[in-house]
């Protein structure tokens, strides 16, 4: 296909941009799907080690983006779970 080669982009070069917003729009998008799947209380990759991940959570705030605030003297209303 035209404009995947180097040889192809010198003659068009109005399709640089157009590669440099892909690659960076798809670069965002790994990072962010990477950061959900590692920092996530939701999710647990070893069942054994962390049967309960979202315990961790109990008393801090669980946002994208969080000012530095001191959560652990509120009570949650997040329901504590028994066998």
């Amino acid at each position: 296909m035209q404009g995947l080669t180097m040889a192809s982009l010198k003659k068009n070069p109005a399709l640089i941009p157009l590669y440099v917003c892909i690659a960076l729009g798809s670069a965002g998008a790994v990072f962010y799907t990477l950061r959900l799947a590692l920092r996530s209380p939701e999710v647990t990759w070893s069942r054994k080690n962390n049967p309960e991940p979202w315990e961790e959570y109990r008393n801090k705030q669980h946002k994208f983006y969080s000012p530095v605030r001191d959560y652990s003297n509120i009570n949650s209303p997040a329901p504590k779970y028994t066998d």
